[in-house]
Parts: C-alpha cells; sequence; structure tokens
C-alpha cells in the first residue's frame, strides 16, 4: 500500500493489495473509462508548462542510487516536445474529476489504506495494524483520497496540498477524464531536471542553499530529524506541502523533488537502462513490457538521505498498480501544442 525506503536503503513497501483484488472486483473496484462515463476533460483544468524537444543524459551520474534501483548506466534519451502539469494534481482538482464522474478510487473499495503514524487521524479502532517490516506505515479504516490521513481529516482542509491515497489505476482513471496521460519515466525526468545537464536536484548539487546569516534554506519537503520518530519540520512540513510550495525549476515544475512520490507510465524493472544504453540514443522510450510494480518517482517528505536518498532527479522506486499511500501523488502531460 504504501512505498518508501528501510534504514538500509532497501525499498520497504506496506502488503500490496493483491490479495484482495478479487473480492474489490465483486464489490465492484474502479476500472477503465467507458463511452457513458462524462466527456474526457469535462472540467479539467491544468496549469501545464511546455517542455522543448531535446536529449539528455538519464540516470544517476554520481553513483549514488541504489543498485537494486537500476540508476545506471547513463544513457542519452532524445524526448519529443510535450506538456507538462506544473504541480502535481492537486486535492481541489481530484475532487472535480470526483464531482463529475462519481469515480470510486481503489481506497474507498477496498476500505482501508496506508497512513504514516505521525500523520494519523483517526480512532483508535479504525487503525487495523502496522506493515510488516515498515511499522511506521499504518493501516487505518476510510483512508482515502478525501481523508488522506484517516477519517477524521478531509481534503477541505488542504484544497491545494498534492492529492494522495491514489493508485497508478486512479491516477490512470483521472487522465482519462482529463484527456491527458501519465509522463514516462523519460519525459518526468527530463522536465524534473529543467534543463540542468546531470544535476543531483532541480536546482543544482546542493541540497540546501545558504542564507545571509548563514542557516541553511530549504529547497524541499523532505525528513528533518530522526526517522522515524522525530520530524523537526525545518522546512516547514511535517507531511504534505502545497503543490506550489518552493522554488520551480526552469521549465516551471514544482517540487519534482520531495513532498510526494509521483507515477510514472511505465513499468519497473531494474535492468532497463542496460537494454537502452546498448541501443544508443533512444528516443521518447515508453519503458519496459513487463516490470513488478509501476515507477514512482521524485521522493517524499519522508524521504531522508540518511535511510533514502531517493529524492533526487535520477532516483527511481516502484509500487504494485492497485497500493496507494499518504505519501504518493500524480502529474499528468499532454501533447505539444
Amino acid at each position: 500500500m504504501s512505498s518508501c525506503c528501510s534504514p538500509e536503503g532497501r525499498p520497504a513497501s506496506a502488503p500490496a493489495r493483491a490479495d484482495v483484488a478479487a473480492d474489490a472486483q465483486a464489490a465492484g473496484a474502479p476500472g477503465a473509462f467507458t463511452p457513458a462515463d462524462p466527456a474526457p476533460g469535462a472540467g479539467a483544468v491544468h496549469d501545464d508548462v511546455a517542455v522543448p524537444a531535446g536529449t539528455f543524459a538519464m540516470g544517476d551520474p554520481f553513483g549514488e542510487g541504489y543498485p537494486a534501483d537500476g540508476e545506471t548506466p547513463v544513457h542519452e534519451v532524445s524526448v519529443s516536445a510535450f506538456r507538462i502539469d506544473a504541480t502535481a494534481v492537486s486535492n481541489a482538482q481530484f475532487a472535480a474529476f470526483i464531482d463529475a464522474t462519481g469515480y470510486r478510487t481503489e481506497s474507498e473499495v477496498y476500505g482501508t489504506s496506508a497512513v504514516f503514524h505521525l500523520a494519523v487521524q483517526a480512532d483508535k479502532a479504525d487503525i487495523l495494524g502496522t506493515a510488516a517490516g515498515t511499522p511506521w506505515w499504518l493501516n487505518v479504516r476510510d483512508a482515502d483520497w478525501a481523508h488522506p490521513a484517516g477519517p477524521l481529516s478531509s481534503w477541505e482542509d488542504i484544497p491545494d496540498h498534492p492529492v494522495v491515497q491514489v493508485s497508478h489505476s486512479d491516477a490512470l482513471a483521472y487522465c482519462a477524464w482529463a484527456g491527458r496521460t501519465l509522463p514516462t519515466e523519460a519525459q518526468w525526468e527530463y522536465a524534473a531536471r529543467g534543463g540542468l545537464a546531470q544535476a543531483r536536484y532541480p536546482w543544482g548539487n546542493e541540497l540546501h542553499g545558504v542564507a545571509a546569516d548563514g542557516t541553511d534554506v530549504h529547497r524541499c519537503n523532505i525528513w528533518q530529524g530522526t526517522f522515524p520518530t522525530e520530524n523537526t519540520c525545518d522546512d516547514g512540513f511535517l507531511t504534505t506541502a502545497p503543490v506550489r510550495t518552493f522554488e520551480p525549476n526552469a521549465y516551471g515544475l514544482f517540487q519534482t523533488s520531495g513532498n510526494v512520490w509521483e507515477w510514472c507510465a511505465d513499468w519497473f524493472l531494474p535492468k532497463y537502462y542496460k537494454s537502452c544504453l546498448a541501443k544508443g540514443t533512444v528516443e521518447d522510450p515508453p519503458g519496459p513490457t513487463i516490470g513488478r510494480g509501476r515507477v514512482m518517482r521524485g521522493g517524499s517528505y519522508l524521504c531522508h538521505d540518511s535511510y533514502c536518498n531517493r529524492y533526487r532527479l535520477a532516483a527511481r522506486s516502484s509500487n504494485s498498480p492497485e497500493s496507494a499511500s499518504g505519501n504518493c501523488g500524480f502529474r499528468t502531460v499532454a501533447p505539444s501544442r
């Protein structure tokens, strides 16, 4: 249901939902849109930015990635021009989709989802247990996109924060309605870099800036303190931040490092980059045709360099398509006009 990382740096996902998938389908789990659904794009408002065509070096040039993630070898990728959301899809935007379609997300169908333990807003009876190996994730009854921290929370209190508790399938449903798509992993990294060649972050290679008085200037929403028990919130946030927090990159994209993981279109296959290198410059790669989950990019408010250095631009992770959590959302793309 969730994806973060263990102190050893390995992906540490909460239990996937495959074991209840059959029951969910019987209960009316969400699926692809049909012609009877509202017209694609009805009510969709996207502040997107133009990304020019170009070629870039995709992957980790610093050798800092986890080997199991397949961030190397660095390989040359050519990307056609496209448009991408300046921000992750917000709660208000997702609410417009729900209002227009009556769509039920997978978290709503399953009746539970994963919430970080310091963020839970629920009665004790609604906390159903912890995830094996990642006790900071709690399985909370009635946690969903509209109640991201549990049934005592509401999206209406944070309309300008990124929508979370959405699965890959939910993101695709939103895209179908909005007449857009999820970015490929190559589109995501190319846009997230904002034209900076082989930089570590969207703004350069140093995590923090320095103010005139010598104090750190935070440029992204990640963990500060001792994970998972104490977040000093030096950057101002325990969990999600509004989608337009911190400075955008040179293309105008906000928070492509930290805040929430973002679903991409691709299947996750760690050896894929090696196959790309053998082909020379790869044009608009769609990703592998198989994988062990769907790609997620960007890291989240739970990442910290002591245990999860995945808010770097080259960093990759994945989760099963039906899974959702309190630290994963998405942004969308469209063809260049």
